[in-house]
C-alpha cells in the first residue's frame, strides 16, 4: 500500500452558502504561494490507528483543537504525488484567530547545517466553496464536490 494520509473537511452554514475550513501549509517552501496551495488538515495515521482517529488527531495537532460532532467519510482521493487522502466531513466551526500549530524541524537553508522550527501549519481560513475551489490544492478539490453531493444529499426533497 502506498502512502496513505486521513483528514478533516471542516464545514459550516455561511450567510452566502456553505464555507469550509481549509490550512495552509508551514515552512518555506509554502511560504510564497496561495492559490492552490490551501488544504484540509491531515497527515498519516500511527501504526494500529483507524483512519477517522488519525484524522481528529492531526486535525488538534494542526490547528491547537480538537473538533467535536460526528465525522461523515467522503470518497478517497488520490494526490498528484500517489498520496491517498481518506477525509471526512464534520459540521463545526472554528475561530482562525485561535490556530496554535505544532512545529517541525527542516534544515534550512538546505545543507547549510543550521536546522529551524516551522509550523506544520501557518494559516487557517473560511471559504466559500467556489472560493475553496480556486484556493486549494488541485488534487484535494474532488473533496468539495464530494462535500456539496453529501450536504445536497441531506436536503429534503421538494414536492
Amino acid at each position: 500500500m502506498g502512502a496513505v494520509s486521513a483528514g478533516i473537511l471542516l464545514h459550516r452554514p455561511g450567510a452566502d452558502g456553505v464555507e469550509v475550513l481549509l490550512v495552509h501549509p508551514g515552512g518555506p517552501y509554502w511560504a510564497r504561494r496561495d492559490a492552490g496551495a490551501w488544504q484540509i488538515p491531515k497527515g498519516a495515521p500511527e501504526p494500529g490507528e483507524t483512519m477517522l482517529a488519525a484524522a481528529l488527531r492531526e486535525f488538534a495537532e494542526e490547528l491547537g483543537s480538537a473538533p467535536h460532532g460526528a465525522p461523515r467519510p467522503l470518497p478517497p482521493i488520490r494526490q498528484a504525488g500517489g498520496k491517498q487522502v481518506c477525509a471526512f466531513a464534520l459540521a463545526g466551526d472554528f475561530d482562525p484567530a485561535t490556530l496554535r500549530s505544532q512545529a517541525f524541524d527542516l534544515e534550512w537553508p538546505p545543507r547549510s547545517g543550521r536546522i529551524r522550527a516551522f509550523p506544520e501549519v501557518d494559516r487557517a481560513a473560511w471559504f466559500r466553496l467556489a472560493e475553496a475551489e480556486a484556493m486549494m490544492l488541485p488534487s484535494q478539490r474532488p473533496l468539495l464536490e464530494a462535500l456539496a453531493a453529501l450536504l445536497e444529499a441531506d436536503q429534503p426533497r421538494g414536492s
